[in-house]
């Protein structure tokens, strides 16, 4: 399943809290493009261990083998991160999602303790990937660090519900209080040359505040978000999907680009403009996004 960080589609990633059997037996029906199990906030204390075991066989379920699979573990300096971690890279998870990640170090620990456990089960080293959850005032600060501090990293994801307590703050439909710390998780994502995942939104049932947030978010350029509802999958799908439009235009640029790669040519032009190589790499993304639906 393995491909390079940004060559793979993220726009959906589904939360399935890890002690709800019912959830873990057919979430795959959804078709998000990521599952992500959780092991921590979601489950209760006296929950650990059995949602452990449960996601541990969830893993291995043949039907979870065609779509990615990320563990949302728990803390390393709880009673549950290091029984979490051996389990899940056992069981195969495609990438471990580390909470609460203040510094590179944070990151730097989980790698090493993963790596271990790679060599005693047999996995490949490096197979495992990681995605760092950035949900405080001193993450945001250290963003640039995290982001860049490990090669097993595909991403970083902005976790609001705790963040905007850190700033002794709420939540509001506009989202004005995250824009500061959702443009700093993406400069440092892209610095690093690793993708951006927004934070869930939390009204289920609010469709319409749904659709406006996905839609600010992926202008100011994320790849993805997080979601707690198999409805919202969709709705995300269609934000993120090109427009004809857009599908027309990035066919003109690339058969411009063969065009000039057959006559020898050094430089793309397309209707009188020169087309450098980020808009012809912008346009083979934006029709790998239209195999998965044109938004019309």
């Amino acid at each position: 399943m393995e491909q390079t960080i940004m060559s793979k589609l993220r726009r959906s990633m589904l939360f399935v809290p890890g002690a709800n059997a019912a959830m873990l037996s057919n979430t795959f029906i959804y078709s998000p493009d990521t599952i992500m199990f959780d092991l921590e906030d979601s489950v209760s204390l006296r929950e650990k261990d059995t949602a452990r075991m449960l996601v541990f066989h969830a893993l291995q379920h043949p039907l979870y083998q065609d779509v990615e699979t990320v563990v949302r573990v728990n803390p390393l300096d709880s009673e549950f991160g290091l029984k979490d971690l051996h389990a899940v890279v056992r069981a195969g998870a495609d990438v471990v999602r580390l909470p609460k990640t203040d510094t590179a170090e944070d990151v730097l620990e989980m790698e090493r303790h993963i790596s271990d456990i790679e060599r005693l089960c047999g996995r490949r080293i490096g197979s495992t990937k990681m995605m760092a959850a950035i949900e405080t005032a001193k993450g945001v600060n250290n963003a640039v660090e995290i982001a860049n501090c490990c090669p097993r990293l595909i991403g970083i994801a902005l976790g609001a519900e705790d963040y905007v307590r850190d700033l002794r703050t709420q939540r509001s439909p506009e989202g004005t209080e995250l824009l500061f710390a959702r443009c700093s998780i993406l400069q440092a994502a892209r610095s690093a040359g690793i993708m951006a995942f927004d934070t869930v939104y939390s009204d289920a049932n609010n469709e319409e505040g749904f659709i406006r947030e996905a839609e600010h978010i992926k202008q100011l350029g994320f790849d993805g978000k997080s979601l707690i509802n198999p409805r919202q999958i969709e709705m995300v799908h269609n934000v993120f999907a090109p427009t004809q439009a857009e599908v027309d235009y990035a066919n003109r640029v690339i058969e411009a680009a063969e065009d000039a790669e057959k006559k020898g040519l050094g430089v793309v032009s397309l209707n009188g403009k020169m087309v450098d190589s980020p808009i012809i790499e912008r346009a083979r993304w934006t029709l790998q996004k239209a195999q998965s639906g044109i938004k019309q």
